[in-house]
């Protein structure tokens, strides 16, 4: 079948399995569809197809009737990417993606690996402006590739990388695997699974309604940005849950990947330096379901928000943490993101040929959302059953660590990707606050089920801190 859905099946049957058959799965396809040995489309099509069995799961509690699961490895592939078919229509009425400013191209430019002074690899991490500074603050460099490989090259690997740490910027050294598996938090995590799903309180059985979408009903409060945790929140959006975006007024963010990954939500300022929206974001944790977030492990329980204290506060809630290195470990405690997790757990090492080199596709981002959107929705299916509080831990490292699990391709010469003309048929369009738009749609095909976002992607910021009354 596929070896990604497979291991994600496994994790199902360890937490009780459905009441009724699995759902039957239709995979379509075979790597290579980007230029890369990893089958990272087909074990995108692994974690989506184990979301369409968790969604048929919870259907068939609903109805009775299970769902036929349909999809295709291509399609897969696009899921990684999806904000690369993000456009917008001009007033001529032509329509043209929408890409990267200039400054975050520059970014992009530099965040890649260069080599040490003792014949390492180091990859910094300048995508985000304060943490740029703070990188900039330790390499003393300007912010073109020769100055970066320049101040680079003045450092040992493993030197760079603790003084990284230490000024709470984000890099890491370019590992093999061997040596990530080898390192004390590799070690830690290869026992771990991709989603640990734990149970942290008691409370009663929440049955799902018996009509609407799968997560009729459902709310999720989404404190995450940039790709992996609005990932997840998008999924729970498309089968219907009440999605509320929470973001602080002044955090840097990515107009593209926000307005690409906000379809069916609703988006709000809550800044929780400040008590009063504290205490209202705390208001909407008594009435959720579903608390997303994608702090570094223990800053949010530093200000009453961690997972403990919110199953004390709402019994019932499935509270979900994305991180880059997980939740335990010797470096659980450090920031980071896609780029760096590829390099520290060695897939920029057996990608690169024969330097190190990221992937094309942002592929333990993405991969990362859909598992943490995999995880919430057995989660639930579990409090519906039995009742309960669950703490929800996924990451890019252990994302990474599941795509390098799976099997190997040969990669063809001549272009390999996922064109715009080919997902046209599975755009939606729709007029939002950012003008006329065209983006992809869910990827999922099932029997009945009809997934899709009830409502444009909004406005940053463009809600009230409240939920959707219900009938």
């Amino acid at each position: 079948m596929n070896a990604a859905f497979d291991e994600l099946m496994q994790i199902r049957a360890a937490h009780g399995g459905a009441t009724g058959p699995t759902a039957e799965v239709g995979i379509h396809g075979t790597d290579p569809v980007f230029p890369t040995r990893f089958a990272a489309a087909e074990t995108s099509a692994g974690v989506l197809g184990a979301i369409g069995v968790a969604v048929s799961d919870i259907v068939a509690a609903k109805t009775g009737t299970q769902e036929k699961v349909d999809v295709d490895v291509r399609h897969a592939g696009a899921a990684l990417k999806s904000f690369a078919y993000l456009q917008r229509r001009d007033d001529d009425g032509q329509y043209h993606v929408l890409g990267n400013s200039p400054r975050a191209m520059t970014a992009y430019a530099i965040t890649n690996p260069w080599p040490t002074r003792d014949g390492r690899w180091f990859l910094p991490h300048f995508g985000i402006a304060h943490l740029k500074e703070r990188v900039l603050s330790v390499l003393r460099c300007e912010t073109t590739p020769e100055s970066v490989a320049k101040a680079v090259r003045q450092w040992d690997g493993e030197a760079l990388e603790q003084a990284i740490a230490q000024a709470g910027a984000c890099g890491g050294m370019i590992r093999s695997r061997d040596e990530w598996l080898a390192h004390p938090h590799g070690a830690a995590m290869a026992l771990r699974p991709v989603v640990e799903i734990q149970k942290i309180g008691d409370s009663d059985p929440e049955p799902f309604p018996t009509d609407g979408p799968a997560l009729a009903g459902i709310r999720v409060l989404d404190l995450t940005r940039i790709l992996a945790g609005p990932v997840a929140a998008r999924v729970c959006a498309e089968h219907g849950a009440d999605v509320l975006m929470v973001a602080a007024r002044n955090v840097p963010q990515i107009k593209n990947f926000v307005i690409d990954l906000s379809h069916g939500k609703r988006s709000c300022f809550l800044d929780l330096n400040e008590p009063d929206e504290a205490a209202r974001l705390l208001d909407l944790v008594r009435d959720a379901d579903v608390f997303s977030q994608g702090y570094r492990p223990q800053v949010l329980a530093a200000r009453g928000f961690g997972p403990e204290q919110l199953a004390e506060i709402r019994p019932g809630i499935i509270y979900t943490s994305i991180s880059c290195y997980g939740a335990e470990g010797p470096l659980s405690g450090r920031a980071g993101w896609e780029q760096v997790a590829q390099s520290v757990i060695g897939i920029c090492d057996e990608h690169g040929e024969p330097d190190p080199a990221l992937l094309p596709i942002p592929a333990c981002d993405f991969l990362t959302g859909y598992l943490g959107a995999y995880g919430i929705l057995i989660a639930l299916g579990l409090r519906a059953r039995e009742g309960g509080s669950y703490h929800v831990n996924v990451s890019l490292c252990q994302s990474g660590m599941f795509l390098q699990r799976q099997r190997r391709v040969d990669v063809p010469a001549g272009e390999l990707d996922v064109p715009l003309a080919e997902v046209e048929p599975l755009l939606n369009s729709a007029d939002t606050s950012y003008g006329h738009l065209k983006y992809l749609g869910p990827l999922v095909r099932y029997t009945h089920a009809k997934p899709g976002w009830s409502t444009p992607t909004p406005a940053l910021g463009g809600d009230t801190p409240e939920w959707l009354r219900t009938a």
